[in-house]
């Protein structure tokens, strides 16, 4: 009898040991997994902190101290002889001008474009590589061909001679910023058209039958269906042309040096010269005050887009 109780009291026990120790099982399976996340991410977190975050964080501390060699904590006194210096004023301004022209224009026409490639054209594939090829050129090449076109006697004056035109010195002209932006959307727009092609793609084709069935018009479906599903794209396409508009600063280096026409005198070169003159500490305010601005850009169209593309999330 007594066997028989104690076989009986074990048999009780042996539920509550097991359900505990699925429930350590579970605990530690959640920690190997946390772990298993933590030495994965380590990598990636130990080289965006080396490269990315540390640097940005001693570009701050030089934009607040008098000099690297009197670390002396100014405030923003640094601050404000960049946003009074002239140099600087003329630099943003023309950074501003160009980026609201450019950066819309390539999202416009790279979706456009992407748009016509979805219709039945002829010779699609070579439309396609034309826009393509500009990717694969290097950029000597590119400033090659532009100073070519656009020289005080180059091929488009030589052109625009047969018409009675007289010549234009396009680089030093009220028109630079134009020769420019030229150069920006011939670079760019074929990368942005793969990406929105991409994406037209991935538009559910039901959506299109049943607004084709319904008698939906191209201009109805473009706004309440693809552009819809086309933000996320559009996001990120407007932010990839927002930081490929500052990498132009190349292109007129090569053709204009180190001081160009007023017009084309841009962010990248008022730091670059102050970098040239050992100038750190307004060289580190000119950039944080460059975060900044586009870290706030950044976060309205990650607003805009979260408006505009709650309905096709939810």
């Amino acid at each position: 009898m007594n066997r028989g109780k104690k076989v009986k009291k074990n048999t009780k026990v042996k539920p509550g040991r097991s359900s505990a120790r699925a429930a350590w099982d579970k605990s530690n399976e959640h920690v190997r997994d946390m772990l298993h996340g933590a030495a994965y991410l380590t990598p990636s977190v130990i080289g965006v902190s080396v490269f990315f975050i540390v640097p940005f964080l001693v570009v701050v501390y030089y934009s607040i101290i008098k000099n690297p060699l009197n670390p002396e904590f100014v405030g923003l006194d640094n601050y404000i002889q960049v946003l009074q210096n002239s140099s600087f004023r003329t630099a943003a301004k023309n950074t501003a001008i160009f980026s609201a022209i450019a950066v819309p224009l390539a999202v416009i026409l790279s979706l456009c474009l992407a748009l016509l490639l979805e219709c039945r054209i002829p010779c699609k594939s070579l439309f396609r590589t034309f826009f393509l090829s500009p990717m694969m050129v290097p950029v000597a090449s590119v400033v090659l061909i532009w100073q070519v076109v656009f020289h005080s006697k180059g091929t488009l004056n030589v052109f625009l001679s047969v018409f009675g035109i007289a010549p234009i010195d396009w680089l030093t002209s009220p028109y630079c910023q134009l020769v420019i932006i030229i150069l920006f959307l011939w670079k760019n727009l074929g990368y942005n058209m793969i990406l929105f092609m991409a994406a037209l793609n991935n538009i559910p084709k039901e959506l299109l039958e049943v607004a084709d069935v319904e008698g939906a018009s191209p201009m109805h479906k473009f706004f309440n269906i693809k552009l819809r599903y086309l933000s996320p794209t559009v996001l990120f396409v407007t932010i990839l042309s927002i930081i490929n508009s500052f990498k132009v600063f190349r292109e007129i280096y090569l053709l204009t040096g180190d001081y160009p026409y007023d017009g084309l005198y841009t962010m990248q070169h008022f730091m670059n010269n102050t970098f040239g003159r050992f100038d750190y500490q307004k060289m580190a305010a000119a950039a944080v005050l460059l975060a900044l601005v586009m870290m706030v850009l950044i976060a309205i169209l990650f607003k805009a887009e979260d408006i505009f593309g709650k309905d096709v999330e939810g």
